[in-house]
Formats: C-alpha cells, structure tokens, sequence
C-alpha cells in the first residue's frame, strides 16, 4: 500500500535529493518547510546550498502542473512506479495547546490533518523533539534512514582468523600465505590465531589475494612510534600511497589526528611523496559560539585550528623555545603546510597533496562527497572522527559522513579503515572515555 510522507525542513537541508528517495508513494511538502527553506537560501554554507537545490528542484517540478494537487516525480525509470510531490498548507486545521506561530507545529498541523483521512502518513524529520511531539498525536514518525548505516555494526577494519601452527610458521617464514575462503575485503587487517595456542599470533593484512605482514613504514613515522596493535595498522595505511583514502575511528585520545599529521608530515616533508599537507576542519563548536572573532581570517582560523596546532607542537617538539611554532610557520610560507577551513574548499582542485579532514563525523554524508571529490591525481584523502562526541544537532553515530564513508568505501582498494579502540593520550583521558 502506498504511503505519504510528511517532510521536515531539516531532511531536505540534510540531502538536497531526498525528495527523491522515497520511491512509488507520495511527498508531502508543508507550506512550513518552504518558508524555511526561504530563510536558508542566502547561506554560504552547505545548508544554503541544500535549500537552493531544493527550491531549483520544486521549480523545474512546478512546470508539470499543480504542486497544490501534486505532481510526478521523475525517481524511476518506469512511469507507473514513480512517486508524487505535493506541497499544502494545512490552513483551517488547529491542535489544540501548540503554538501555530512555530514551524514545527505548522508542519506537525498539517501531517495531523492527513491523518485524518489517510492511515498511511509518516512524517519525516531529523529533529527528535518533532519526532516526540508527532507521537504524542498518534502520528507514525520516522527517521530520515537513507544515507544512514548501522553504527552498531560498522566496519572495524579488522577481522579474526584461526589457523594451524603450521600456517602461522609459514606467515612468518614466507611472508604471507595465501588468501583463505570467506568475506575478505581489500586492506583489511587480520589477526591470525594459533588454534592450539591462543597465545600465539601474528596479523597481517589483506593484499590482492594474500595476507601479508605490515611493512616495516609503519614501524616508527616522523618521530613516534605505534603504542598499540591498531595505531601500527593506521599508519600501515596512512603511509600506502596505493591507498588513496583512510578512514579512521576511534575514541578520544586514540592517536586519531596525530597519526594522520605524523604521516603527513613523514610523506610531504622527508619522503616528497606529495607536494602539500592540507588540514582542515569543520567549523562546529562545541557548548555555545564565542560569536564574533576579531582580526584577519588567519586569526579567526588559528583558535579553531588549535587542536590541529596542538598535535604539530608535540610531533615538531625540541628543546629550543617556540621551535615548533616557527617551524609551522616555515612550512607555510613555504607552502608544504596549509591549514584552511572546510568551508573554502568547496570549488576547489587539490592534487598531489596529503588531505587530511578532521572530526568528520561532524559532516553530512554529503559533504563528505563533496570535500573528497575534491581531490586530483596523486593526492590522499585522511578522514578522522569519534562518531560517539558529534556536535552537529541534525547528525547521529549511524547518519554522518564519517561513518557512512566507512562503511560504503570498504569493498574498494583504494580505501582502509581502522577502529581505534583504545585511548593512548594518558591513564586520565583512557579512564575519562571509559567511565565517564
């Protein structure tokens, strides 16, 4: 049976397409959500760009008739199995105790009045209150569950293998063995266990069709060497040119981002692999805004780079005072380290450089699309993030870029993933990310 689907703004400036995504039943646009979307279509931001999307969208769509009655959707390649758009007001319907001056309540108005006569009406949004509020009037509610993974079960990067004594003597006498029967996926790690004695084992990693050991690089890079069994195979990944794009996870204090610069550091500066280190961040704070900065957009930058500046400080560290800073200086005139905001990369071509995307799971599936279709030939793409500290309102563990990325990319060669289980930064930050 087909249904009808409520929209909330925020599902259409969360994926400018979703209109598109809801195959043969039909879309539901209150007159709330255009209103809304009005006010965000001067935005610079990812957001603006969503809402005129959107509203190009509902114009082209407008030319086929009537949105008030509703018009086809072009979502299928078969005519009969397409699906249907529709924008109401929802004028004349009043709920009682909610304030209709509230767009949210105007949008809860006008799924309330569907309900009425139709059994079949979800409505849609990533706003959980909304959701809370939709339920408490008998509505169905859903999340916005395209482009969404399941967190619980991602991808780890890392599977277990039982095997002989025998077989585990020859991974280490004929470096490697052959690739054995089941669900392998490329550069996937894996630990080889002794099944007479599970305190003997070895892991390795998938290539082509062996698993074979890391590479001696990921012994020591720059001037630190792994503390952990999952920081080694980060940087195994990390220094591969072969791959192209890294997605890492993990909690606070797993060595995430300074295991990206190390690498970084290691491959532009003494191995000239790539011309550039480019870092950058989404500008989301965390608590309230500090509001207006003053100064140049380098000042503005540098409070909300400190992080990334922290993490070069100890990587460049030396007994002369301020060395490190002057050094992050040289490198930047010199052009072998930019550090630039997510928000000017947009539009731009970056080949042969190392870029390296911190606290990803803040970003949209889609704007992880869009910062890594942004890189030219020879450059490598590093992805960072714990999915479980996101400060983005409209994003959760299994819906940002991060972990979508993750999970969509693991089939292809030229991507790794780890999972950083463990904290590295001190006993303190190991016990605050555990217990607290």
């Amino acid at each position: 049976m087909k249904k009808t689907f409520v929209l909330d703004t925020n599902v259409l400036l969360h994926s400018a397409n979703s209109i598109e995504n809801f195959q043969d039943n039909t879309v539901v646009l209150p007159m709330a959500v255009i209103e809304e979307l009005d006010k965000f279509k001067k935005h610079q931001d990812e957001l603006g760009r969503n809402a005129r999307h959107v509203i190009r969208r509902l114009d082209e769509l407008r030319k086929k008739g009537s949105l008030y009655n509703g018009v086809p959707l072009d979502n299928s390649g078969d005519p009969e199995k397409c699906g249907r758009i529709q924008i109401i007001t929802g004028i004349g319907e009043v709920v009682d105790g909610m304030d209709m001056s509230v767009p949210d309540n105007r949008i809860l108005r006008v799924a309330y009045m569907l309900r009425r006569n139709d059994p079949n009406v979800i409505l849609v949004s990533k706003d959980i209150n909304l959701r809370l509020k939709a339920d408490a009037l008998g509505l169905q509610v859903a999340d916005f569950e395209f482009e969404k993974v399941n967190f619980d079960e991602l991808y780890t990067g890392v599977t277990e293998l039982s095997v002989t004594g025998t077989t585990l003597n020859e991974f280490y006498q004929a470096d490697g063995i052959a690739l054995p029967a089941g669900n392998f996926y490329p550069n996937q790690f894996v630990i080889l266990q002794d099944e007479a004695n599970p305190k003997k084992s070895a892991f390795g990693w998938v290539k082509e069709d062996r698993i074979v050991p890391l590479p001696e690089s990921a012994d020591r890079v720059w001037n630190i060497s792994p503390r952990s069994r999952e920081q080694r195979m980060a940087l195994a990944m990390l220094m591969d040119p072969e791959i192209q794009i890294v997605t890492l996870v993990g909690r606070a204090g797993s060595g995430k981002t300074l295991l990206a610069l190390a690498a970084g550091l290691e491959n532009v500066l003494h191995r000239n692999v790539y011309d550039k280190l480019l870092v950058s961040r989404p500008i989301i704070p965390m608590g309230n805004d500090l509001g207006f900065m003053p100064g140049s957009k380098d000042d503005k930058l540098d409070i909300w780079m400190q992080p990334i500046y922290d993490n070069l400080d100890f990587l460049l560290r030396s007994d002369k005072k301020d060395s490190s800073r002057k050094q992050i200086e040289e490198m930047k005139r010199a052009r072998k380290l930019e550090l630039e905001a997510l928000t000017y990369i947009r539009g731009r071509s970056i080949p042969q450089q190392y870029l390296i995307v911190d606290e990803a799971q803040n970003l949209t599936p889609h704007e992880v699309k869009t910062i890594v279709s942004r890189a030219g030939e020879g450059t490598k793409v590093v992805l960072t993030g714990d999915p479980n500290q996101i400060d983005n309102a409209y994003l959760d563990s299994s819906s940002n870029g991060l972990s979508y990325a993750a999970e969509r990319l693991k089939k292809l060669p030229l991507h790794g993933h780890i999972t950083l289980q463990k904290s590295e930064r001190s006993p303190l930050a190991s016990a605050a990310a555990e217990y607290l």
